[in-house]
Protein backbone atom coordinates (compact mmCIF):
# COMPACT_ATOMS: atom_id res chain seq x y z
CA UNK A 1 0.00 0.00 0.00
CA UNK A 2 1.53 3.42 -0.71
CA UNK A 3 0.69 6.99 -1.02
CA UNK A 4 -2.10 7.91 -3.32
CA UNK A 5 -0.90 10.24 -6.18
CA UNK A 6 -1.93 14.07 -5.71
CA UNK A 7 -5.22 14.99 -6.76
CA UNK A 8 -6.20 18.74 -7.05
CA UNK A 9 -9.03 19.59 -4.79
CA UNK A 10 -11.32 21.54 -7.12
CA UNK A 11 -14.87 20.02 -6.66
CA UNK A 12 -17.79 21.67 -7.73
CA UNK A 13 -19.13 22.51 -4.73
CA UNK A 14 -17.24 23.43 -1.24
CA UNK A 15 -19.38 20.91 0.11
CA UNK A 16 -17.76 19.78 4.14
CA UNK A 17 -19.00 16.46 3.65
CA UNK A 18 -15.49 14.41 2.84
CA UNK A 19 -17.37 11.70 0.72
CA UNK A 20 -19.32 14.51 -1.83
CA UNK A 21 -15.74 16.50 -2.18
CA UNK A 22 -14.49 12.77 -2.62
CA UNK A 23 -16.64 12.05 -5.51
CA UNK A 24 -16.09 15.78 -6.88
CA UNK A 25 -12.58 15.43 -6.91
CA UNK A 26 -10.58 16.32 -10.77
CA UNK A 27 -7.68 14.69 -11.90
CA UNK A 28 -8.23 11.64 -14.36
CA UNK A 29 -10.21 8.77 -12.69
CA UNK A 30 -7.93 6.40 -14.26
CA UNK A 31 -4.67 6.22 -11.82
CA UNK A 32 -2.04 4.09 -13.28
CA UNK A 33 -0.93 3.50 -9.61
CA UNK A 34 -4.12 1.85 -9.01
CA UNK A 35 -3.52 -0.24 -12.47
CA UNK A 36 -0.05 -1.31 -11.72
CA UNK A 37 -1.50 -2.17 -8.20
CA UNK A 38 -3.94 -4.28 -9.38
CA UNK A 39 -2.26 -6.14 -11.80
CA UNK A 40 0.47 -7.14 -9.36
CA UNK A 41 -2.27 -8.10 -7.00
CA UNK A 42 -3.99 -10.32 -9.46
CA UNK A 43 -0.75 -12.36 -10.60
CA UNK A 44 0.61 -13.07 -6.96
CA UNK A 45 -2.92 -14.47 -6.64
CA UNK A 46 -2.15 -18.51 -6.47
CA UNK A 47 -5.68 -18.93 -5.66
CA UNK A 48 -7.62 -21.99 -6.51
CA UNK A 49 -11.20 -23.38 -6.46
CA UNK A 50 -12.02 -26.92 -7.28
CA UNK A 51 -15.66 -28.60 -6.75
CA UNK A 52 -15.81 -30.77 -4.58
CA UNK A 53 -18.46 -33.24 -3.23
CA UNK A 54 -19.96 -33.07 -0.11
CA UNK A 55 -17.95 -35.71 1.51
CA UNK A 56 -15.06 -33.86 1.45
CA UNK A 57 -16.17 -30.74 2.81
CA UNK A 58 -13.71 -30.46 6.08
CA UNK A 59 -15.88 -30.10 9.16
CA UNK A 60 -19.18 -29.55 7.57
CA UNK A 61 -21.73 -32.39 7.70
CA UNK A 62 -25.46 -32.81 6.92
CA UNK A 63 -27.86 -32.97 10.14
CA UNK A 64 -28.95 -36.88 10.08
CA UNK A 65 -32.23 -35.36 11.69
CA UNK A 66 -33.02 -32.12 9.11
CA UNK A 67 -30.84 -33.03 6.73
CA UNK A 68 -29.46 -29.06 6.86
CA UNK A 69 -25.97 -28.81 5.81
CA UNK A 70 -23.81 -26.93 8.60
CA UNK A 71 -20.68 -26.68 10.14
CA UNK A 72 -19.27 -28.53 13.44
CA UNK A 73 -18.47 -25.16 14.87
CA UNK A 74 -21.88 -23.92 15.04
CA UNK A 75 -20.52 -21.15 13.39
CA UNK A 76 -20.50 -19.56 9.28
CA UNK A 77 -23.74 -20.39 8.39
CA UNK A 78 -26.17 -23.52 7.71
CA UNK A 79 -28.08 -24.37 4.15
CA UNK A 80 -31.34 -25.21 5.19
CA UNK A 81 -35.17 -25.42 3.97
CA UNK A 82 -37.94 -22.66 3.89
CA UNK A 83 -41.46 -22.72 3.48
CA UNK A 84 -42.85 -19.30 1.95
CA UNK A 85 -46.69 -19.37 2.98
CA UNK A 86 -48.43 -16.85 0.51
CA UNK A 87 -52.07 -17.90 0.74
CA UNK A 88 -54.34 -21.06 1.99
CA UNK A 89 -52.67 -23.12 -1.22
CA UNK A 90 -50.23 -21.21 -2.14
CA UNK A 91 -46.90 -22.34 -0.64
CA UNK A 92 -43.12 -21.81 -2.44
CA UNK A 93 -40.30 -24.37 -1.15
CA UNK A 94 -36.28 -23.93 -0.92
CA UNK A 95 -32.99 -24.16 0.43
CA UNK A 96 -32.22 -20.44 1.80
CA UNK A 97 -28.43 -19.50 3.50
CA UNK A 98 -29.47 -19.07 7.47
CA UNK A 99 -26.19 -16.79 8.69
CA UNK A 100 -27.45 -15.41 11.75
CA UNK A 101 -24.54 -12.96 12.39
CA UNK A 102 -24.17 -9.35 11.86
CA UNK A 103 -21.07 -8.85 10.03
CA UNK A 104 -18.92 -5.85 9.03
CA UNK A 105 -18.62 -4.00 5.75
CA UNK A 106 -16.50 -0.80 6.42
CA UNK A 107 -14.52 1.58 4.27
CA UNK A 108 -11.68 3.70 5.75
CA UNK A 109 -11.75 7.51 4.73
CA UNK A 110 -8.39 9.62 5.55
CA UNK A 111 -7.59 12.89 3.30
CA UNK A 112 -4.17 13.08 1.38
CA UNK A 113 -3.18 16.23 -0.09
CA UNK A 114 -6.87 17.85 0.77
CA UNK A 115 -8.82 14.70 -0.91
CA UNK A 116 -10.38 12.00 0.92
CA UNK A 117 -9.59 8.75 -0.42
CA UNK A 118 -10.90 5.12 0.03
CA UNK A 119 -8.92 2.83 1.49
CA UNK A 120 -9.65 -0.74 -0.26
CA UNK A 121 -8.76 -3.90 -0.63
CA UNK A 122 -7.75 -7.03 -3.45
CA UNK A 123 -9.77 -9.25 -1.56
CA UNK A 124 -10.27 -13.21 -3.28
CA UNK A 125 -13.31 -14.52 -2.71
CA UNK A 126 -14.14 -18.66 -3.75
CA UNK A 127 -17.41 -17.73 -5.77
CA UNK A 128 -15.92 -14.56 -7.42
CA UNK A 129 -16.33 -15.51 -11.24
CA UNK A 130 -12.76 -13.51 -12.09
CA UNK A 131 -11.32 -14.92 -8.34
CA UNK A 132 -10.62 -11.35 -7.09
CA UNK A 133 -12.18 -8.18 -6.96
CA UNK A 134 -12.33 -4.81 -5.06
CA UNK A 135 -13.56 -5.11 -1.71
CA UNK A 136 -14.33 -2.66 1.60
CA UNK A 137 -11.73 -2.24 3.82
CA UNK A 138 -13.03 -4.60 6.22
CA UNK A 139 -15.46 -7.36 4.84
CA UNK A 140 -16.28 -9.95 7.89
CA UNK A 141 -18.46 -12.08 9.33
CA UNK A 142 -18.74 -12.26 12.98
CA UNK A 143 -16.95 -15.93 12.58
CA UNK A 144 -14.07 -14.54 10.89
CA UNK A 145 -13.08 -11.83 13.41
CA UNK A 146 -13.83 -13.99 16.41
CA UNK A 147 -11.92 -16.84 14.80
CA UNK A 148 -13.88 -19.23 14.53
CA UNK A 149 -11.69 -20.76 11.32
CA UNK A 150 -8.75 -20.16 13.69
CA UNK A 151 -7.28 -18.02 11.67
CA UNK A 152 -5.37 -14.93 11.24
CA UNK A 153 -7.17 -11.36 12.40
CA UNK A 154 -9.40 -8.90 10.30
CA UNK A 155 -6.90 -6.22 8.95
CA UNK A 156 -8.30 -2.80 10.19
CA UNK A 157 -11.11 -3.75 11.86
CA UNK A 158 -9.51 -1.96 14.75
CA UNK A 159 -10.99 1.58 13.21
CA UNK A 160 -14.27 -0.15 12.78
CA UNK A 161 -14.91 -1.75 15.85
CA UNK A 162 -14.04 1.35 19.09
CA UNK A 163 -10.56 0.24 19.40
CA UNK A 164 -9.06 3.06 17.53
CA UNK A 165 -11.00 6.99 17.32
CA UNK A 166 -12.81 7.32 13.71
CA UNK A 167 -15.62 9.61 13.01
CA UNK A 168 -18.65 7.98 11.58
CA UNK A 169 -19.90 9.10 7.99
CA UNK A 170 -21.90 6.22 7.45
CA UNK A 171 -23.58 3.34 9.46
CA UNK A 172 -26.41 1.38 8.67
CA UNK A 173 -27.96 -2.10 9.12
CA UNK A 174 -28.72 -3.41 5.26
CA UNK A 175 -30.31 -6.49 4.07
CA UNK A 176 -28.10 -8.78 1.76
CA UNK A 177 -30.26 -10.97 -1.18
CA UNK A 178 -33.67 -12.00 -0.23
CA UNK A 179 -33.83 -14.40 -2.70
CA UNK A 180 -30.96 -16.82 -0.99
CA UNK A 181 -30.73 -15.33 2.70
CA UNK A 182 -32.70 -16.58 5.48
CA UNK A 183 -33.04 -12.78 7.03
CA UNK A 184 -29.30 -11.71 6.65
CA UNK A 185 -28.15 -8.46 7.25
CA UNK A 186 -24.75 -6.38 7.57
CA UNK A 187 -22.98 -3.00 9.32
CA UNK A 188 -22.54 -0.88 7.20
CA UNK A 189 -19.94 1.56 7.68
CA UNK A 190 -17.99 4.88 6.40
CA UNK A 191 -15.36 5.82 9.11
CA UNK A 192 -12.81 9.03 8.52
CA UNK A 193 -8.86 9.08 10.32
CA UNK A 194 -6.72 11.64 10.83
CA UNK A 195 -4.32 9.33 12.57
CA UNK A 196 -1.55 7.31 10.35
CA UNK A 197 -3.08 4.20 9.09
CA UNK A 198 -0.43 0.96 8.43
CA UNK A 199 0.38 0.05 4.95
CA UNK A 200 0.03 -3.26 3.59
CA UNK A 201 -0.10 -4.52 0.28
CA UNK A 202 -3.21 -5.65 -0.07
CA UNK A 203 -4.84 -2.40 0.00
CA UNK A 204 -4.84 0.79 -1.79
CA UNK A 205 -6.11 4.50 -1.28
CA UNK A 206 -8.81 5.45 -4.22
CA UNK A 207 -11.04 8.41 -4.42
CA UNK A 208 -15.07 7.95 -4.68
CA UNK A 209 -14.79 9.62 -8.20
CA UNK A 210 -11.93 6.73 -9.53
CA UNK A 211 -14.54 3.85 -7.44
CA UNK A 212 -17.54 4.95 -9.33
CA UNK A 213 -15.26 5.28 -12.52
CA UNK A 214 -14.57 1.68 -11.74
CA UNK A 215 -18.13 -0.13 -11.02
CA UNK A 216 -17.99 0.24 -15.21
CA UNK A 217 -15.58 -2.38 -15.32
CA UNK A 218 -17.67 -6.12 -15.51
CA UNK A 219 -16.91 -7.98 -12.19
CA UNK A 220 -14.70 -5.55 -10.36
CA UNK A 221 -16.37 -3.96 -7.80
CA UNK A 222 -17.75 -6.50 -5.54
CA UNK A 223 -20.60 -6.54 -3.76
CA UNK A 224 -19.78 -5.58 0.20
CA UNK A 225 -18.36 -2.34 -1.70
CA UNK A 226 -21.43 -1.66 -3.80
CA UNK A 227 -23.89 -1.97 -1.18
CA UNK A 228 -21.92 0.48 1.25
CA UNK A 229 -21.10 2.93 -1.61
CA UNK A 230 -24.99 2.88 -2.12
CA UNK A 231 -25.66 3.50 1.79
CA UNK A 232 -24.12 6.79 2.14
CA UNK A 233 -25.68 10.34 1.76
CA UNK A 234 -23.64 12.92 -0.78
CA UNK A 235 -24.43 16.49 -1.36
CA UNK A 236 -23.39 16.98 -5.22
CA UNK A 237 -24.44 20.78 -5.37
CA UNK A 238 -26.28 22.66 -8.36
CA UNK A 239 -26.51 22.27 -11.62
CA UNK A 240 -23.60 24.11 -13.65
CA UNK A 241 -23.37 25.73 -17.19
CA UNK A 242 -22.85 23.35 -19.93
CA UNK A 243 -24.41 20.25 -18.01
CA UNK A 244 -26.51 18.32 -20.36
CA UNK A 245 -30.57 17.59 -19.69
CA UNK A 246 -30.03 13.94 -17.65
CA UNK A 247 -27.35 14.95 -15.82
CA UNK A 248 -28.90 18.06 -14.64
CA UNK A 249 -32.39 16.91 -13.63
CA UNK A 250 -30.15 13.56 -11.89
CA UNK A 251 -28.28 16.61 -9.80
CA UNK A 252 -31.30 18.49 -8.73
CA UNK A 253 -32.43 15.33 -7.65
CA UNK A 254 -30.03 14.89 -5.12
CA UNK A 255 -31.62 18.03 -3.53
CA UNK A 256 -35.35 17.90 -4.32
CA UNK A 257 -37.39 18.71 -1.26
CA UNK A 258 -39.55 15.83 -0.38
CA UNK A 259 -43.23 17.91 0.04
CA UNK A 260 -44.30 21.21 -1.89
CA UNK A 261 -44.78 19.42 -5.32
CA UNK A 262 -41.03 18.74 -6.60
CA UNK A 263 -41.08 14.84 -5.78
CA UNK A 264 -44.13 13.18 -6.96
CA UNK A 265 -44.70 11.46 -3.83
CA UNK A 266 -43.96 13.26 -0.15
CA UNK A 267 -42.00 10.70 2.01
CA UNK A 268 -45.02 10.84 3.93
CA UNK A 269 -47.01 9.01 0.94
CA UNK A 270 -44.39 6.72 0.40
CA UNK A 271 -43.87 5.30 3.90
CA UNK A 272 -47.07 4.89 4.41
CA UNK A 273 -47.55 3.18 0.81
CA UNK A 274 -44.73 0.83 1.71
CA UNK A 275 -46.52 0.20 4.94
CA UNK A 276 -49.67 -0.53 3.50
CA UNK A 277 -47.10 -3.09 0.99
CA UNK A 278 -45.96 -4.97 3.96
CA UNK A 279 -49.31 -4.77 5.72
CA UNK A 280 -51.09 -6.43 2.74
CA UNK A 281 -48.24 -9.15 1.64
CA UNK A 282 -49.17 -11.76 4.12
CA UNK A 283 -46.42 -13.46 3.40
CA UNK A 284 -44.83 -16.16 6.27
CA UNK A 285 -41.19 -17.22 5.87
CA UNK A 286 -41.17 -20.77 8.13
CA UNK A 287 -38.02 -22.55 8.58
CA UNK A 288 -38.47 -26.18 7.65
CA UNK A 289 -36.04 -29.12 7.03
CA UNK A 290 -33.82 -29.38 4.09
CA UNK A 291 -34.52 -33.17 3.17
CA UNK A 292 -37.89 -32.54 3.60
CA UNK A 293 -38.21 -29.81 0.57
CA UNK A 294 -40.79 -31.13 -2.34
CA UNK A 295 -39.63 -30.86 -5.52
CA UNK A 296 -35.97 -30.49 -4.44
CA UNK A 297 -33.10 -33.65 -4.24
CA UNK A 298 -29.74 -34.13 -2.71
CA UNK A 299 -27.09 -36.01 -5.07
CA UNK A 300 -23.41 -36.84 -3.48
CA UNK A 301 -22.34 -33.35 -5.49
CA UNK A 302 -24.93 -30.90 -5.12
CA UNK A 303 -29.02 -30.33 -3.99
CA UNK A 304 -31.09 -29.43 -6.62
CA UNK A 305 -34.35 -28.65 -7.66
CA UNK A 306 -35.99 -31.67 -9.89
CA UNK A 307 -36.46 -29.79 -12.68
CA UNK A 308 -33.50 -27.76 -13.23
CA UNK A 309 -34.35 -24.62 -13.65
CA UNK A 310 -33.39 -22.77 -9.89
CA UNK A 311 -30.02 -22.62 -8.22
CA UNK A 312 -28.44 -25.18 -6.93
CA UNK A 313 -25.88 -25.84 -3.46
CA UNK A 314 -22.72 -27.21 -4.51
CA UNK A 315 -19.44 -27.96 -2.58
CA UNK A 316 -15.95 -25.94 -3.24
CA UNK A 317 -12.18 -26.69 -2.11
CA UNK A 318 -10.65 -23.42 -1.91
CA UNK A 319 -6.76 -22.29 -1.53
CA UNK A 320 -6.04 -18.65 -1.03
CA UNK A 321 -2.35 -17.89 0.72
CA UNK A 322 -3.25 -14.23 2.04
CA UNK A 323 -6.87 -14.93 3.30
CA UNK A 324 -6.90 -15.41 7.30
CA UNK A 325 -6.98 -18.81 6.54
CA UNK A 326 -4.76 -20.38 3.61
CA UNK A 327 -7.14 -23.42 2.56
CA UNK A 328 -10.69 -24.76 3.60
CA UNK A 329 -13.83 -25.81 2.50
CA UNK A 330 -17.42 -25.03 2.35
CA UNK A 331 -21.13 -24.97 0.34
CA UNK A 332 -21.76 -22.29 -2.54
CA UNK A 333 -24.96 -21.16 -3.87
CA UNK A 334 -24.87 -21.36 -7.49
CA UNK A 335 -27.09 -20.04 -9.70
CA UNK A 336 -28.41 -20.90 -13.33
CA UNK A 337 -27.68 -17.91 -15.30
CA UNK A 338 -26.90 -14.25 -14.94
CA UNK A 339 -29.73 -12.37 -13.23
CA UNK A 340 -30.80 -8.52 -14.32
CA UNK A 341 -31.36 -5.77 -12.09
CA UNK A 342 -32.15 -2.07 -13.92
CA UNK A 343 -33.16 1.55 -12.53
CA UNK A 344 -35.50 3.31 -15.26
CA UNK A 345 -35.01 7.21 -14.81
CA UNK A 346 -37.74 9.68 -15.79
CA UNK A 347 -37.59 13.31 -15.51
CA UNK A 348 -40.67 15.12 -13.91
CA UNK A 349 -40.56 18.55 -14.06
CA UNK A 350 -36.75 18.96 -14.45
CA UNK A 351 -35.96 16.70 -11.58
CA UNK A 352 -35.17 12.65 -11.84
CA UNK A 353 -36.89 10.11 -10.47
CA UNK A 354 -36.12 6.28 -10.62
CA UNK A 355 -38.85 3.80 -10.99
CA UNK A 356 -39.14 1.25 -7.61
CA UNK A 357 -41.35 -1.20 -6.81
CA UNK A 358 -42.10 -2.10 -3.52
CA UNK A 359 -40.81 -6.33 -3.73
CA UNK A 360 -41.50 -9.39 -1.69
CA UNK A 361 -38.82 -11.65 -1.22
CA UNK A 362 -38.92 -14.69 0.68
CA UNK A 363 -35.66 -13.81 2.65
CA UNK A 364 -35.77 -10.53 3.74
CA UNK A 365 -36.35 -9.87 7.81
CA UNK A 366 -39.58 -7.86 6.78
CA UNK A 367 -40.40 -10.13 3.17
CA UNK A 368 -40.66 -6.30 1.45
CA UNK A 369 -37.83 -3.63 0.23
CA UNK A 370 -37.32 -1.30 -2.29
CA UNK A 371 -36.18 -3.08 -5.30
CA UNK A 372 -34.84 -1.74 -8.78
CA UNK A 373 -37.73 -1.26 -11.47
CA UNK A 374 -37.11 -4.80 -13.01
CA UNK A 375 -35.25 -7.44 -10.76
CA UNK A 376 -34.63 -10.71 -12.07
CA UNK A 377 -32.24 -13.27 -10.35
CA UNK A 378 -29.91 -15.66 -11.67
CA UNK A 379 -32.34 -18.83 -12.48
CA UNK A 380 -35.66 -19.08 -11.63
CA UNK A 381 -37.31 -17.85 -8.63
CA UNK A 382 -41.05 -18.83 -8.30
CA UNK A 383 -41.23 -17.06 -4.93
CA UNK A 384 -41.71 -13.32 -7.00
CA UNK A 385 -44.22 -11.85 -9.60
CA UNK A 386 -43.34 -10.58 -12.90
CA UNK A 387 -43.08 -7.02 -13.86
CA UNK A 388 -46.26 -5.40 -15.40
CA UNK A 389 -45.54 -5.70 -19.15
CA UNK A 390 -43.89 -3.10 -21.16
CA UNK A 391 -40.93 -2.77 -17.76
CA UNK A 392 -38.52 -5.78 -18.88
CA UNK A 393 -38.81 -3.78 -22.71
CA UNK A 394 -37.70 -0.91 -21.59
CA UNK A 395 -35.15 -2.49 -19.70
CA UNK A 396 -33.47 -4.22 -22.55
CA UNK A 397 -33.48 -1.10 -24.26
CA UNK A 398 -30.12 -1.33 -26.63
CA UNK A 399 -30.61 1.74 -27.52
CA UNK A 400 -27.16 3.93 -26.72
CA UNK A 401 -28.81 6.93 -26.06
CA UNK A 402 -30.98 5.93 -22.89
CA UNK A 403 -28.29 3.63 -21.75
CA UNK A 404 -26.36 5.38 -18.69
CA UNK A 405 -24.53 2.26 -17.16
CA UNK A 406 -24.35 -1.39 -17.71
CA UNK A 407 -22.12 -3.93 -16.51
CA UNK A 408 -21.82 -7.50 -15.46
CA UNK A 409 -21.27 -7.50 -11.51
CA UNK A 410 -20.83 -10.55 -8.91
CA UNK A 411 -23.16 -11.07 -6.40
CA UNK A 412 -21.56 -12.42 -2.85
CA UNK A 413 -18.60 -14.66 -3.80
CA UNK A 414 -18.23 -15.87 -0.13
CA UNK A 415 -21.53 -17.75 -0.12
CA UNK A 416 -22.52 -17.73 -3.83
CA UNK A 417 -21.02 -19.48 -6.94
CA UNK A 418 -20.34 -17.29 -10.33
CA UNK A 419 -23.34 -14.77 -9.29
CA UNK A 420 -23.54 -12.46 -11.79
CA UNK A 421 -25.97 -9.56 -12.41
CA UNK A 422 -26.63 -7.33 -14.93
CA UNK A 423 -26.62 -3.93 -13.28
CA UNK A 424 -28.18 -1.14 -15.64
CA UNK A 425 -29.38 2.37 -15.35
CA UNK A 426 -31.87 3.48 -18.52
CA UNK A 427 -33.38 6.24 -19.23
CA UNK A 428 -37.23 5.87 -19.91
CA UNK A 429 -38.83 6.50 -23.04
CA UNK A 430 -42.19 8.35 -23.33
CA UNK A 431 -43.79 5.06 -24.23
CA UNK A 432 -43.18 3.90 -20.44
CA UNK A 433 -46.98 5.25 -18.77
CA UNK A 434 -46.62 7.59 -15.39
CA UNK A 435 -47.95 4.99 -12.99
CA UNK A 436 -46.60 1.59 -14.40
CA UNK A 437 -48.63 -0.21 -11.31
CA UNK A 438 -49.88 -0.06 -7.62
CA UNK A 439 -46.11 -1.82 -6.63
CA UNK A 440 -44.34 0.78 -7.99
CA UNK A 441 -43.62 4.25 -6.84
CA UNK A 442 -41.19 7.48 -8.83
CA UNK A 443 -38.94 8.52 -6.11
CA UNK A 444 -36.12 10.94 -6.02
CA UNK A 445 -32.18 10.02 -5.52
CA UNK A 446 -32.75 12.75 -2.52
CA UNK A 447 -35.84 10.21 -1.28
CA UNK A 448 -33.63 7.17 -1.73
CA UNK A 449 -30.68 8.38 0.37
CA UNK A 450 -32.64 9.00 3.00
CA UNK A 451 -34.61 5.98 2.99
CA UNK A 452 -31.30 4.09 2.84
CA UNK A 453 -29.81 5.51 6.23
CA UNK A 454 -32.09 3.86 8.33
CA UNK A 455 -31.67 0.17 6.99
CA UNK A 456 -34.15 -2.46 5.50
CA UNK A 457 -35.79 0.11 2.97
CA UNK A 458 -34.02 -0.90 -0.18
CA UNK A 459 -32.54 -4.14 -0.83
CA UNK A 460 -29.08 -5.12 -2.07
CA UNK A 461 -29.97 -5.04 -5.50
CA UNK A 462 -30.98 -1.14 -5.46
CA UNK A 463 -28.48 0.04 -3.39
CA UNK A 464 -26.25 -1.42 -6.03
CA UNK A 465 -27.45 0.60 -8.14
CA UNK A 466 -27.87 3.78 -6.28
CA UNK A 467 -24.38 4.02 -5.97
CA UNK A 468 -24.06 3.35 -9.99
CA UNK A 469 -26.19 6.53 -9.79
CA UNK A 470 -23.80 8.33 -8.01
CA UNK A 471 -21.01 7.72 -10.72
CA UNK A 472 -22.71 9.63 -13.55
CA UNK A 473 -22.43 13.31 -12.73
Amino acid sequence: MSHPPTVPPTPRTASPDPLTRSALSTGSPHDAAFEQWWKERSAAGGFRVTPVPFADLDHWSFDPATGDLGHASGGFFTVQGLRVRRGPHDDHHQPVINQPEIGVLGILVKEFDGVPHCLMQAKMEPGNANTLQLSPTVQATRSNFTRVHRGGGVRYLEYFDGTRPTRVLSDSLQSEQGAWFRGKFNRNMVVVTDAPVPEHPDFHWVTLRHLYALLHRDNLVNMDTRTVLGSVTLAPGPVTDGTDGFTASLLRSYSAPDEGGTARHGMTETLSWLADARTRLGWRALDVPLRSLPGWSRTPDRVHDDAERDFRIIGVRVEAHNREVTSWTQPLLSPRGHGLSVFLVRSFDGVAHVLVQARPEPGLRDCLELAPTVQRPGGVNAAVPAEPEGLLAEALTEDPSRVRFDSLLSEEGGRFHHAQTRYRVVAASDALTDTPGPGWRWLTVHQLMALVRHGHYLNVEARSLLASLHGLW
